[in-house]
């Protein structure tokens, strides 16, 4: 097999060739098609992520076809189409997941972050944590599915049902959480960087109601505000943006500091929460949705051994939509 590796922290990935890996008890090999390019794998490259063991396989959007199939596996064949997801594997007996609450497991294993990933031609996964994805729908277009999708829907469900939504940050999360919420019905706002307007347009195109750059002020208050950008200063701009009782989700795994602001734009019962991870059921939920709303991805090929300057270009905002590698 073949993967793009991180030796060490901050350091490029290295294309490098392995020995196949073999499934183990209750493990599957999937034969990688596809595998997304997330925000999350840029935080791992940097090192802005605790407790990374070096050398590491980034990247948790994967689709391909199981091509081999350890002991004590059952529902799946060789040749089942499947997704990889971020949650590797949970340990099913902590509070957390005796309490149904599995995305918050105090022993889980992420895919291509403390298990190898996606970057590469074959990766092992946990059966349990696979998705099965059926026939329908091109697998680069898919992928973007397994993190950026299911994050997203996490996080809309985190938002409530309000009818006015922000999404901070249109890129992989907000151009698919976007479709979702015009499918519900709800008014969306879009929030870019400065300037970027084939992100606006692009909002405007999946029918957001109104873009706009981050530092604006839209026409009408909010119910709610997704962030998905990891810059924390956008906090207080977001509360700013929202009526009484309103609610700013932060949807990613890392955020740089939030800073100081005044208790009066948090007042009136406003709230800022977290989304951690995701749950099984999420992805069973998002999955049904996804197909049900017909959402499509807007999606950049690279090739598997342009891993870095797909990071690259995502780091330096230079993307519209998502970025997915194809061996």
């Amino acid at each position: 097999m073949h993967a793009m590796i991180l030796p060490a922290r901050g350091a490029r990935l290295q294309y490098t060739e392995r020995p196949d890996p073999i499934p183990g008890p209750g493990e599957v090999r999937v034969k990688i098609n596809a595998c997304g390019v997330c925000r999350t794998d840029l935080h791992v490259v940097d090192g802005e992520l605790p407790d990374i063991a070096y050398p590491i396989v980034p990247g948790h959007e994967v689709v391909g076809r199981i091509d081999a199939i350890g002991e004590s596996v059952d529902g799946l064949h060789l040749g089942t189409r499947v997704g990889v997801p971020w949650l590797g594997s949970t340990c099913g007996h902590c509070p957390y997941c005796r309490e149904g609450k599995e995305n918050l497991c105090d022993a889980p294993l992420f895919t291509g972050y403390t298990r190898d990933g996606g970057f590469a031609t074959h990766l092992v996964a946990d059966a349990g944590y696979c998705f099965p994805l059926g026939e329908d729908g091109e697998d680069a277009e898919l992928a973007p599915l397994l993190c950026a999708g299911l994050i997203g829907w996490r996080s809309l469900v985190m938002a409530g049902d309000g009818r006015k939504l922000g999404i901070y940050g249109f890129g992989a999360a907000g151009h698919i959480v976007a479709q979702v919420a015009r499918w519900q019905g709800r008014n969306v706002y879009a929030f870019t960087r400065a300037g970027d307007t084939e992100a606006q347009h692009l909002a405007l195109s999946l029918g957001a109601c109104w873009a706009g750059a981050s530092e604006d002020r839209p026409p009408a208050e909010l119910d709610a505000a997704i962030i998905y950008a990891p810059t924390g200063p956008l906090v207080p701009l977001a509360l700013r943006t929202l009526r009484k009782g309103g609610r700013v989700v932060c949807a990613g795994i890392h955020m740089s500091d939030i800073p100081s602001f005044p208790y009066d734009i948090l007042w009136g019962e406003r709230q800022i929460v977290s989304v951690a991870n995701l749950t099984r059921q999420d992805g069973v939920d998002f999955l049904e949705t996804a197909t049900k709303a017909g959402i499509r991805t807007h999606v950049t090929v690279f090739p598997l051994d342009q891993a870095n300057e797909a990071l690259a270009r995502l780091r330096d905002g230079k993307l519209v939509g998502a970025a997915v590698l194809k061996p």
